[in-house]
Order: structure tokens, then C-alpha cells, then sequence
């Protein structure tokens, strides 16, 4: 079991020392990922479900149906369902419905959505610092800024989750 461990380092490593973009972004993201999903996990929800709540937060002047949220974060409507479905069992968010067509939903925060999406925030900010220590803070956001320029801005088929 050591050498196997020994060998997946070494891959490891060799791949870290290429210029694989694809493979740097996609280990970043998913050591941040964990972390933020253990954190959301310990507050009783996922960072699927953290982002979720941060979209509706954001939004609250033009409310989103069910359907526009999930092309808005890339997630298709059997997967935001069962992600809404969630929220709402924990009392996070109510599906209420769509004024301008009876047969959409408009998921709204609940008071308990909106404390737990505040308190959640504060407690991910400080994952992220935690995981971008190794960094100074001119690198960070250096590296923040590089990010927003090669994300495109149209919609992209996909979940950004």
C-alpha cells in the first residue's frame, strides 16, 4: 500500500511540475471544494446548497423561478428540484408561486435561509483564506482577477457547482 501512495505522489508531482492548466484548476478547485463543502456540512447544508442560497440572497429585487435559477448556476431542473427540495425540508427556502405562469415556482429565502447563507459566507470567506494562504494577498487577488478574465461571460451549458 506504501509504494502505491509513494507512486501517486510522484504523479503528483510530476504533473505540478507541467503546464497543464486543466489539471492545475481542476486539483485547486477541488481541495477548495472539500473544504467548503466539511464547513457547509457541518452547518447542516452543502456548498451546493450554500451557493444556492447565496444566488436567491443576491437576487432579491427580481426573483428567480425555479427554472431561471437553475440555467442561471448551470444546473438542470432534476438537480436544482432535489437541491430546492432539500432547502426546503430544512426550512431554508419556500417554493412560492409564479404570478406571471401558474405552472413555475419562485424559490424565496426563509429568515432561517437568510442567517444561515450570512453565517455561512463569513465561515467560507474563511476557508478560502485559509486556502489561499500560500498566497500574498497582491497574488490573490492577482490570481482572482486572471480567473475573471478567461471566464467567459454568455452561458455556458454545465454546472458552475
Amino acid at each position: 500500500m506504501e509504494d502505491s501512495v509513494k507512486a501517486a505522489e510522484e504523479i503528483t508531482q510530476q504533473c505540478l511540475q507541467h503546464s497543464d492548466v486543466n489539471w492545475l484548476l481542476n486539483r485547486a478547485a477541488h481541495g477548495l471544494r472539500e473544504a467548503m463543502d466539511a464547513e457547509a456540512n457541518a452547518h447542516g447544508t452543502s456548498i451546493r446548497g450554500q451557493i444556492v442560497l447565496s444566488a436567491l440572497a443576491q437576487n432579491l429585487g427580481r426573483p428567480y423561478s425555479q427554472l431561471a435559477l437553475g440555467h442561471a448556476l448551470g444546473v438542470d431542473k432534476t438537480t436544482m428540484t432535489a437541491l430546492l427540495d432539500k432547502l426546503e425540508r430544512s426550512g431554508l427556502v419556500v417554493r412560492t408561486p409564479d404570478p406571471h405562469d401558474r405552472r413555475a415556482r419562485i424559490p424565496v429565502l426563509t429568515e432561517a435561509g437568510r442567517e444561515l447563507q450570512a453565517k455561512l459566507y463569513v465561515q467560507l470567506k474563511a476557508v478560502e483564506e485559509h486556502s489561499l494562504a500560500p498566497l500574498s494577498p497582491d497574488e490573490r487577488e492577482v490570481l482572482r482577477s486572471l480567473l475573471r478574465r478567461i471566464i467567459p461571460m454568455q452561458h455556458i451549458e454545465g454546472s458552475c457547482m
